[in-house]
């Protein structure tokens, strides 16, 4: 394990949420928080608020519902929402099966293209076949990316650095094997034992930069290819070919995370459409008589409390839909590119080298 403390100044984070000025705190509550929080969340601020808005109202909601439908009005809204919603849930469910619907020629083409991959990872590992559990595939490959590093740090020794300095070839590949093998043993270990459908696994695969890794390893191929060993290139070239292949695997397994989380979310919106129908239509059949709720709690009108409680669970399913959109919108706008391009211009440094 290399003792290397994290990216040289001046480059880009290995961990997603150090990459970007974004606060720590809304990072986490677009990606680590558990989704049911961060749907409930917003409901329960619903609530509150108009709660709040009620009792500072110097004109009680009795009034208002004698004097016209305000609740009637909202309930009908919400439900047409509701409906609305939920007729795109399964426009999204649909364009998610799509994928899985055509011709033989297709599916074949698409198992053909996964096993050649896997076959190019299986020689990669030097292994008979690659491991077919996501987390565990990607777990292999970032211990291959480790190993490989390790091996590579192991070519350039103190008789190969004759000046000593930063800009020493030599030194330059040694700091970047560090690096490497940093990031993928720590990859690996976070990905031991994860089970695929959890975002556990795909966290921690966005955490191995290897974009920025794949720059810095054709650079270094590039332009000190005559100053380093015949031994050491040949083991960065080895360490680059692994880099590669951990790209577009992690991006088969952001998709299938993907689809996966949309298949899920239109249950979760069906399973928070159903009371939300059943309250709206509920508020339009019964509240529109005051003597439907009468009384107070805690000082609170019992009308206010229930019209807070239709509007908030009503609310349910876009809250459920806003909470896993947050996640997949924030992982694929951090991913948009596939191989060595610095998107986020916060993450870019100014002195970014790519001429000799």
């Amino acid at each position: 394990m290399s003792d290397h403390d994290g990216p040289s100044p001046g480059e880009p984070d290995d961990a997603m949420r150090k990459r970007g000025t974004a606060s720590r705190a809304k990072l986490r509550v677009y990606l680590g928080a558990d989704r049911r929080l961060v749907a409930v969340a917003p409901l329960v601020v619903v609530f509150l608020s108009i709660v709040g808005l009620g009792v500072l109202d110097p004109r009680p909601l009795e009034s208002a519902v004698e004097a016209s439908d305000p609740v009637e009005t909202l309930a009908q809204a919400l439900l047409t929402a509701i409906i609305t919603g939920v007729t795109l849930v399964v426009s999204i469910n649909q364009l998610v099966l799509s994928r899985e619907l055509g011709p033989l020629g297709d599916q074949r083409e698409r198992i053909e293209g996964s096993l050649s991959f896997r076959e190019d990872v299986a020689d990669l590992l030097d292994a008979p076949v690659a491991p077919p559990e996501p987390s565990a595939f990607l777990r292999a490959l970032a211990e291959s990316i480790a190993a490989r590093a390790r091996r590579l740090e192991s070519t350039v020794t103190d008789e190969h650095r004759v000046s000593g300095a930063d800009d020493d070839p030599a030194a330059r590949v040694h700091e970047f094997a560090s690096e490497v093998e940093g990031n993928a043993a720590a990859v690996a270990d976070r990905l031991e034992g994860q089970q695929f459908g959890t975002f556990d696994v795909l966290s921690a695969a966005l955490d191995l930069n290897y974009s920025w890794k794949l720059y810095q390893a054709a650079r270094l191929r590039r332009v000190h290819d005559d100053a380093l060993p015949a031994e050491t290139t040949a083991a960065l070239s080895d360490l680059r070919d692994a880099l590669e292949l951990f790209g577009p695997a992690r991006e088969h397994v952001k998709t299938l995370y993907f689809r996966w989380e949309l298949v899920n979310l239109s249950r979760s919106m069906f399973y928070a459409a159903v009371p939300a129908l059943v309250v709206s239509i509920g508020a339009i059949l019964f509240l529109n008589d005051l003597g439907t709720v009468t009384g107070s709690t805690v000082g609170v009108s019992n009308l206010l409390l229930v019209v807070a409680a239709v509007t908030a669970v009503s609310l349910a399913p876009f809250s459920v839909l806003a909470a896993a959109v947050l996640r997949i919108s924030t992982v694929a706008k951090r991913t948009l590119s596939i191989g060595p391009f610095v998107l986020r211009s916060e993450t870019r440094t100014d002195d970014i080298e790519w001429e000799s």
